[in-house]
């Protein structure tokens, strides 16, 4: 499943390792619970498969024992690409291991207005460019979408006019690497749980309310959509809403002060209604931390307050509750979660050739 916790030795080792500067055997043995022998295999494996190097030039002599031997997160030379499909501008992005960006492109693609065949193509060619650019071979490919994807990575989402699209199915032919194709709710939940130290599986809720809805939440064997039925909190529920033929987009709603009357309540009520949605969902997933995004909080800078009031007024104890405060932030990490999730799960498949 997308987002499940390390499970080996090595996917553990490889997660800590990634998150800190420099290690030590003692360390991961100390964090994982696992014992000496199997840290030693998985550290092994990670060498040899280009993951880990072992900083001899820091070692330290413990007495009459073996020295111990930092480790550190090595630089392999395949890279990890993220694609994070919006309505009218795709990010298309290469990472290292670690999750720093090498490269990236905002591709001006409104995808509802395309042939679903020509958008591929154009991602496909994107990845080409970027992967050429840097002279370095690509590893692993995630997607993030919205609307429904099923497990071979089709994507239906009414928003782009896409119905079970075969996004995974045609990147695996193209370019013959594992590719994960994610929503980006699910996305979003794996962000989390990859800048975590924590080996369990927080439990974490995320909402997106862009052009469509969107929820996902960890479960104990990964991280899983929650179906969200609920066109009125949309943008395109919140202009029907207003009525007014002259707000085509959510920036007229927020800044034409010519219909404020009509837009800032109705505004206001699609905070509230999300904020009743997460308190909703809260009762039922009993998350400790809420993550939420997308252009109903970035682009209207008050609603967060009514949408917090509402989510305080429904739950009714702590929370934490978080927003990612920029659309490129989020594109960002949702990129890169979905980029990294293959390789993160299960580096020494993605290693072998």
């Amino acid at each position: 499943m997308a987002f499940s916790r390390p499970a080996s030795p090595a996917a553990k080792c490889l997660h800590l390792v990634r998150l800190g500067e420099l290690t030590s055997r003692s360390e991961l043995i100390e964090a994982t619970g696992l014992s000496q022998p199997t840290i030693t295999r998985a550290v092994t494996a990670l060498v040899g498969a280009g993951y880990v190097t072992e900083r001899m030039d820091l070692a330290k002599s413990n007495g009459r024992g073996r020295p111990t031997i930092p480790l550190e997160l090595a630089d392999p030379e395949a890279v990890h690409a993220g694609v994070s499909i919006g309505t009218e501008s795709t990010y298309i992005a290469l990472f290292d291991v670690k999750g720093r960006t090498l490269t990236c492109v905002d591709a001006e693609l409104p995808v509802a207005k395309l042939d679903q065949d020509d958008f591929i193509q154009h991602i496909m060619a994107g990845l080409n460019r970027l992967t050429a650019a840097i002279g370095r071979p690509l590893a692993t490919v995630g997607v993030t979408a919205s609307g429904t994807v099923t497990d071979d990575g089709r994507v239906t989402a009414p928003n782009l006019g896409w119905n079970n699209v075969p996004f995974g199915p045609q990147l695996r032919e193209q370019f013959s690497v594992p590719v994960l194709v994610t929503s980006v709710s699910a996305a979003i939940v794996g962000s989390e749980l990859q800048s975590s130290r924590d080996l369990t599986i927080p439990s974490t809720l995320a909402l997106f309310a862009d052009d469509s809805i969107a929820c996902a939440v960890t479960t104990p064997d990964g991280v899983e959509p929650v179906e969200v039925s609920r066109d009125d909190l949309t943008t395109q529920g919140l202009l029907d809403s207003i009525g007014d033929s002259s707000v085509r987009t959510l920036h007229d709603a927020v800044t034409n002060a010519r219909v404020q009357n009509a837009a800032r309540p109705a505004l206001d009520r699609r905070a509230r209604g999300l904020g009743q949605l997460v308190g909703e969902l809260c009762e039922t997933y009993q998350p400790a931390t809420v993550v939420v995004a997308g252009s109903a909080f970035i682009d209207d800078p008050l609603a967060p307050a009514p949408f917090a009031q509402a989510v305080r007024e429904t739950v009714g104890k702590n929370l934490d509750l978080r927003l990612l405060p920029t659309h490129r932030e989020m594109v960002r990490d949702i990129a890169r979660a979905a980029a990294l999730d293959l390789v993160l799960r299960d580096p020494l498949s993605v290693a072998a050739p």
